[in-house]
């Protein structure tokens, strides 16, 4: 298994790593917002992302977005293919994508959103935090991509302070 900074190299299996993000949304029932292949282009194109391969094989993927003028950085779209799954490789590909977001943005706030239990304990072993969706980017793009999330109507109703996402944050600037 190679864990690697994607590349346009690997743009034949965006529609796989969309695909792949729709089907795991549908069968956890959780929100999960949706991605087209065009849009894991882009972050292949720019070095954003990072992808897992078991010799041409899709096995897992995660993306970096950049916010507030790089004042913010998220980690978006961690997926690993089912049958890859159980075997430690999110763990893997969130640590790499952890360490290009440190040495490509330095001083960014890391930050991501999710509902899955999974997802917090590893970033709560980088180092992120809880915190409220206060302390995370303002900028209405970031919450726009939510929109395919099917909990999206909690985000809105709540004018974005709250949703069934946990909100979680590292801090390069923070004293430990």
């Amino acid at each position: 298994m190679k864990i690697v900074i994607a590349s346009t190299e690997h743009i034949h299996l965006a529609k796989t790593i969309s695909l792949c993000i729709d089907e795991s949304a549908k069968d956890r029932g959780t929100g999960i917002a949706r991605r087209t292949p065009e849009y894991i282009h882009k972050k292949m194109q720019n070095g954003n992302a990072v992808i897992a391969l078991e010799g041409d094989k899709f096995a897992g993927f995660c993306y970096i977005e950049v916010w507030g003028h790089g004042k913010y950085v998220a980690h978006s779209g961690l997926i690993v293919s089912p049958e890859f799954r159980g075997q430690g490789l999110a763990k893997k590909i969130k640590k790499k994508v952890f360490e290009l977001s440190l040495e490509k943005y330095p001083g960014a706030k890391i930050f991501g959103i999710t509902t899955g239990q999974a997802v917090m304990k590893i970033n709560y072993e980088l180092g992120y935090k809880p915190v409220h969706f206060s302390e995370l980017t303002d900028d209405p793009e970031f919450w726009n991509g939510c929109q395919t999330c099917k909990n999206y109507d909690i985000l809105t109703r709540t004018e974005r302070s709250m949703c069934l996402c946990t909100g979680m944050l590292h801090d390069p600037n923070e004293k430990k």
